[in-house]
């Protein structure tokens, strides 16, 4: 075969919708814990969530990730095997020899499959994270002489434009009082677009590119390396359970240790569903510091931890079952 291999795209699209439905439940509850109000832990997060919402509360905004992050996954998948596999080939030029894999190949192609990700992926998690927040309360810390408000129980019919500038935040058209800001992933798109433009979709892109950069190097390289530590060496490729547990505890070191930027990220891109608190990436840090120490940002590692193992397992187990499947091979085949 050439370089470019168009079967690693379509394996990855089949990864990707895999991994929404397994992980999207948990993701919910990360958001909530993340950006919103009055959680005092994960189980209190998903009691609260179930109480108010039932069971469809957690997966509130999935049928846009199902149909978008697919494609997402379709892409970073697709990017970094072909990156990766040009890397091997412009440096040994043998690129079916089945050589080992160097580092710098595989830390290279993830940097890259991150970088692309923020490009198509920004709007699609923005959208995500705006339709899981818009049923949270936002309250804000009253002021001598005010009275204490929230966003969704206030009296007022509507958002006070007077009110808002007194705490130096910008006024949203928007209705505040049972009824959701956004409609629907379409409805949320255009609204964004009308009232922040276009730009008003990457709201959060620069930390998202902080957290999946490192987060990619530490995605794919610990599962190769894991995948071919875990597989015995007569065997030409990982087996499905070495690639369902190597590819869970990728999951679970990455989404760990990108948490405190995946807080901003989320603070970021929820900012907005009825006002605006943060200029940008240091001032989202510094804010979120100031009032809740250096402990906020690592809320929702539990839970980014738990749903990272299954989530990604879903993912590499139906990325290579695919390819599998696609090649007519008998053997899974890494990234």
């Amino acid at each position: 075969m050439g370089n470019f291999q168009l079967e690693d795209f379509v394996a990855g699209w089949i990864g990707g919708a895999a991994s929404v439905i397994v992980g999207h439940p948990l993701d919910t509850v990360k958001a909530r814990l993340q950006a919103g109000t009055g959680y005092g832990s994960t189980l209190s997060c998903i009691r609260t969530v179930y109480r108010r919402e039932s069971v469809f509360g957690f997966f509130k905004g999935m049928a846009f990730p199902l149909t978008s992050i697919a494609v997402y996954n379709s892409v970073v998948f697709g990017v970094f095997s072909n990156t990766q596999r040009f890397l091997s080939h412009h440096r040994c030029q043998e690129p079916e020899a089945g050589s080992p894999r160097v580092l710098s190949d595989l830390l290279l192609a993830s940097m890259v499959a991150g970088v692309v990700s923020v490009g198509l992926g920004a709007p699609v998690d923005l959208i995500k994270i705006r339709l899981q927040m818009q049923t949270q309360p936002f309250r804000e810390g009253k002021r001598p002489g005010e009275v204490a408000w929230c966003l969704g129980t206030c009296h007022l019919p509507s958002f006070c434009p007077v009110f808002a500038a007194n705490l130096g935040l910008k006024p949203r058209v928007a209705a505040l009082g049972e009824q959701p800001a956004y409609q629907g992933p379409v409805h949320c798109i255009i609204t964004i677009v009308r009232t922040e433009g276009l730009a008003g979709l990457y709201r959060g892109a620069s930390a998202m590119l902080l957290r999946d950069v490192p987060g990619y190097c530490l995605y794919f390289i610990p599962y190769v390396f894991l995948s071919d530590w875990i597989t015995p060496e007569a065997h030409t490729g990982p087996s499905p359970c070495a690639v369902w547990l190597a590819g869970g505890m990728a999951g679970a070191i990455s989404w760990g240790t990108a948490t405190p930027m995946d807080v901003v990220k989320s603070r970021l891109q929820a900012d907005g569903v009825y006002v605006n608190k943060y200029k940008g990436v240091l001032d989202c840090i510094s804010q979120s510091y100031q009032k809740e120490g250096l402990k906020v940002f690592f809320r929702g590692i539990t839970v980014n931890a738990v749903r990272g193992f299954p989530m990604s397992a879903a993912m590499f187990l139906g990325y290579e079952l695919s390819l599998q499947a696609i090649r007519g091979d008998h053997v899974a085949t890494s990234p």
